[in-house]
């Protein structure tokens, strides 16, 4: 490693990375004063790395993704040291209004999140949107050594070479894992991991930063006119602690280090350019700090509910075909109309048609907007958030509703924090659709139900299709609809048809909410209210066609099509009347819907005899696959009624 010597011809990028260490340094002094909390990554001797990246890039068409340590990126790609300075104190003035802080910001083609790996899956979306929209732009992701370890980037790296996208992955070795030494933690050759894949790799170093400088510009070059990905391994050392003073690296390695660093280097030798850079910079930060000193922190605030309205209900007309029918007319329709829609997941091209058939024919209409995948469930969905930022409109299918769980930090990470925590300065319509249920003896992973697990992330919008679903309805809505939305449907709902007969004397209704709730009424006044959600819509319509024509007990089904945000006001209407609630789900038992249905109307029940409320639900044992014993662990007609007369006779 040999510093640069100082030349004129070499100052401008010590100059400008002059900045990047005024605004760093200033960040960790903010903390000794007590005017920033929580935490902040620096790239004190990192500067040069986000400086030459910045300069070979094109920024009327080139994206920049960073992580938790992105300032000098930023910094070097915007020049906004005033918006990330303030957005660092928590002011409105900031670039996300304070929200963000100091690891979430966006602006100016910048985007960054503080999840390790999972920007990766996301910025190999925008590379995709690139490519689609044929715009020459490439996609930059900044990822550190540490990064390596997670398994989401390898998803990314294969499918960006088998798509061929204009990727670029500036991977910034500093050696160190947080505290953890490289040596520790990462087998192999880093370069090697990507050219496993086929990707071209070439490496470079922060201290020869003239060669780094032609070597970003070579990469870049590269992606741009192969459009195939290519990574960059930089070199590199941080003087300073990860995060403020959590530091046990060898005090004498830093001080070798800091001997070599560029700008203490040119600084110790009295360039004169490089010292009135450097306090000019120290100067506009100290500005910067006093204008965000001098605005006061804005409360957060959350807007108050409207006041609930009676709800308004109208007849439904149940439309011919079974459910499966109408989501793949719905999905073909909307391709249809909307050229920047696509489809993405497991199998789901012709001639297979995905698992349950959802998609067959579509690839055969639209071959360039349905796409097979890997299994790479994490990496598809990050792939369908950064389509969406870019302004596509994806759909994902998770072919088991069970490998949910594989794609949770890309749906509560990043779907749904972009537009809160970035100032709703973004938008993110992704649509994941996936199939939940048991009933078909597919065991423990392949049977549950696990939208409790999602239901309550603010951001997160989740569906839960019952028999009576308008699925076209719910789609002409979803085609304006501006944020991620989780779609739940059910294996044996898709043979159902939306036409089946209401039960006798029974009216079927639905309010007038974008997702509209659907109820089933009794002939006369309800005695009960029983809330159902997904499938089991079904098999209560049954149970209380039964009940009312065999023991003179009238119910009111009411089944919410939106499970989160949820809307209490149909349940709370008719709870008014029957002062029974009765909430039925195939997911397991505890910490449940039901919990906040009956906390939520609980709350918010007024009436002259106190509320009596039942739960039923899958038993918390994980679901066999032997049917017989399946039966046992679903909740089927026997519980529901069961559970109704005991409710009425309480």
């Amino acid at each position: 490693m040999n510093a640069v010597v100082d030349s004129p011809g070499l100052l401008s990028p010590v100059e400008r990375a002059c900045l990047i260490r005024a605004v760093e340094e200033r960040l960790l002094r903010l903390f000794a004063e007590g005017k920033v909390a929580g935490t902040t990554h620096t790239c004190i001797g990192q500067e040069l790395s986000a400086v030459m990246l910045a300069a070979s890039l094109d920024p009327s068409r080139d994206v920049i993704v960073s992580n938790h340590r992105c300032h000098g990126h930023y910094v070097a790609w915007t020049d906004d040291v005033e918006g990330l300075i303030a957005e660092v104190m928590g002011k409105k003035t900031g670039v996300c209004g304070g929200i963000g802080g100091s690891q979430h910001l966006c602006g100016r083609q910048f985007y960054s999140n503080g999840i390790q790996g999972g920007i990766v899956p996301v910025t190999t979306g925008m590379a995709f949107a690139n490519k689609l929209d044929r715009s020459g732009g490439v996609a930059v992701v900044c990822i550190g050594d540490g990064t390596l370890g997670e398994g989401v980037v390898y998803e990314s790296f294969n499918i960006a070479a088998k798509w061929g996208l204009p990727l670029l992955v500036v991977l910034e070795n500093n050696r160190y894992a947080q505290s953890t030494s490289q040596s520790e933690t990462l087998a192999g050759d880093i370069c090697a991991r990507a050219e496993a894949f086929g990707w071209r790799t070439h490496q470079a170093d922060t201290w020869d930063f003239p060669k780094l400088e032609q070597v970003l510009a070579t990469a870049v070059a590269e992606v741009r006119s192969s459009q195939a990905p290519v990574m960059v391994r930089v070199d590199t050392y941080r003087l300073a602690a990860h995060s403020k003073s959590d530091d046990n690296r060898d005090p004498e390695e830093i001080r070798a280090h800091a001997a070599i660093d560029p700008i203490n280097h040119a600084l110790a030798a009295g360039s004169l350019p490089v010292q009135a850079a450097y306090d000019a910079a120290r100067q506009r930060v100290e500005r910067a700090v006093a204008a965000a000193d001098s605005v006061a922190h804005e409360p957060m605030s959350v807007a108050p509910p409207a006041p609930a309205a009676p709800s308004k209900w109208h007849a439904v007309e149940p439309v011919a075909g079974t459910q499966l029918d109408a989501i793949n007319r719905a999905l073909r329709d909307w391709l249809a109309a909307d050229a920047r829609v696509l489809l993405m997941g497991e199998d789901i091209r012709a001639p297979y048609g995905g698992a349950f058939k959802v998609t067959r024919g579509l690839s055969d209409q639209f071959p360039d907007r349905v796409f097979n995948t890997p299994i790479s469930e994490a990496a598809i969905v990050g792939v369908g958030n950064g389509l969406a930022l870019s302004g596509w409109r994806p759909i994902v299918e998770i072919m088991f509703g069970d490998f949910l769980s594989l794609c949770f930090d890309q749906l509560v990470n990043h779907a749904a924090k972009f537009a809160g925590m970035y100032n709703d300065q973004v938008r993110a319509p992704l649509i994941v659709r996936t199939p939940m249920g048991g009933g078909r003896g597919y065991g423990p992973t392949h049977s549950q139900n696990l939208e409790k697990h999602f239901v309550g992330t603010p951001g997160l919008n989740v569906i839960v299709l019952h028999g009576r679903t308008d699925i076209g309805a719910m789609y002409s809505a979803l085609r304006s609809f501006d944020g991620p939305m989780l779609i739940i449907e059910n294996k044996l709902l898709y043979g159902v048809r939306c036409d089946t007969p209401v039960p006798a004397q029974f009216r079927l209704e639905a309010n007038a909410a974008r997702f509209p709730t659907t109820r089933l009424c009794p002939p006369g006044p309800p005695d009960l209210t029983v809330v159902v959600f997904g499938r089991l819509g079904v098999v209560a319509e049954k149970v209380i066609a039964n009940l009312h024509a065999n023991d003179e007990i009238s119910v009111e089904l009411i089944m919410p099509l939106c499970v989160s945000p949820f809307d209490p006001a149909p349940v709370l209407e008719s709870v008014k009347q029957t002062g029974k609630l009765l909430v039925i789900e195939e997911g397991a038992e505890g910490f449940d819907l039901a919990a906040e249905v009956i906390s939520t109307v609980c709350i918010a029940a007024t009436g002259p005899r106190p509320l009596k409320v039942r739960r039923l639900a899958a038993k918390a044992v994980p679901i066999p696959s032997a049917m017989e014993l399946e039966r046992q662990v679903l909740p089927g007609e026997a519980e529901i009624s069961a559970a109704c007369l005991e409710l009425f006779d309480a």
